[in-house]
């Protein structure tokens, strides 16, 4: 029954809480549990007349209800965090987005992110709706987790990670090798924390020209095809011209054909096997993510 005010339930089968068991203390651990503000906590003590786990109850659906109403609001902001365990076995990356640039740069924004990133990490199949549920609630922004991915090394080999520009950059590679003993060696562990600075900082699109999307060297075609080199050639001149920037376009787009970042003098795949030949080894980038906050997917 709905009561307008106390003296309208008189005589009714109606009852409030006793406000004087509706403690600070309680209040303050509902606080914790939930990290929803102090109003909200009183206030769904008072409608679960003073049973803390009722007014979590309380406070999640409540929770839900302003998630989706903040879905619609646009978030383009956020971090890019990640998580390697298990001794460079085991890499995640994520990307979290928000509506502001301040939410971005705030500590609990942040941890939150690399929460989420260690959750990803240690397991694959991770439900991650109810955190972000949670921080909706707790920050007041639309947060959205746009995308996941986990790393796992098959054989022998490492995964490190690499988050540039304060969080708006991140990246995920696996490198691996033939024999167990060179993952441990202090020369491979630097290889693969370079390997990273380089995707970073080149952006590459795939490791080696094979493994280029077709439809994006369709793309550089039309585009080299529309180009001025082409306007007024001989149709043969036209093909040479088209290939020659197709070509030009593999060399900064594929990862073993890049300039080294640390001697642009050398490309990466001369530093893999100068590095392999070092440790009597075959080393290999076997594949890797790059994540930027807001980049199309």
């Amino acid at each position: 029954m709905t009561c307008t005010s106390p003296a309208s339930c008189i005589n009714k089968s109606y009852s409030f809480p006793d406000m004087a068991d509706i403690t600070p203390a309680l209040v303050g651990k509902l606080r914790e549990m939930t990290s929803a503000g102090l109003m909200d906590c009183k206030n769904a003590l008072v409608e679960a007349t003073g049973d803390l786990q009722a007014a979590v109850d309380i406070l999640r659906k409540k929770g839900q209800a302003s998630a989706a109403k903040k879905a619609g609001r646009e978030a383009k902001e956020g971090l890019v965090t990640q998580a390697v365990l298990n001794g460079g076995k085991i890499g995640a990356l994520v990307e979290v987005n928000c509506e502001t640039d301040f939410v971005a740069r705030n500590d609990d924004f942040k941890a939150f992110c690399n929460e989420l990133a260690n959750k990803v990490a240690t397991n694959p199949t991770v439900d991650l709706e109810p955190d972000r549920v949670a921080a909706v609630a707790k920050i007041g922004e639309n947060i959205q987790i746009r995308r996941q991915q986990r790393l796992e090394v098959e054989g022998n080999g490492l995964i490190a990670a690499y988050i540039h520009t304060g969080g708006k950059v991140g990246v995920l590679v696996e490198v691996g090798a033939t024999k167990p003993e060179t993952a441990i060696a202090d020369e491979f562990k630097q290889l693969v924390r370079d390997i990273t600075l380089q995707i970073a900082a080149a952006s590459p699109v795939a490791i080696s020209r094979d493994s280029v999307p077709t439809a994006i060297i369709d793309k550089e075609r039309e585009i080299a095809g529309q180009s001025e080199a082409v306007k007024n050639k001989p149709p043969q001149a036209v093909a040479k011209i088209i290939e020659g920037k197709v070509n030009k376009f593999l060399e900064t787009a594929c990862l073993l054909e890049q300039g080294f970042v640390k001697n642009p003098d050398l490309k990466v795949e001369a530093h893999l096997a100068s590095v392999g030949k070092s440790l009597g080894d075959s080393i290999q980038v076997r594949r890797f993510l790059r994540f930027q906050v807001g980049e199309a997917i």
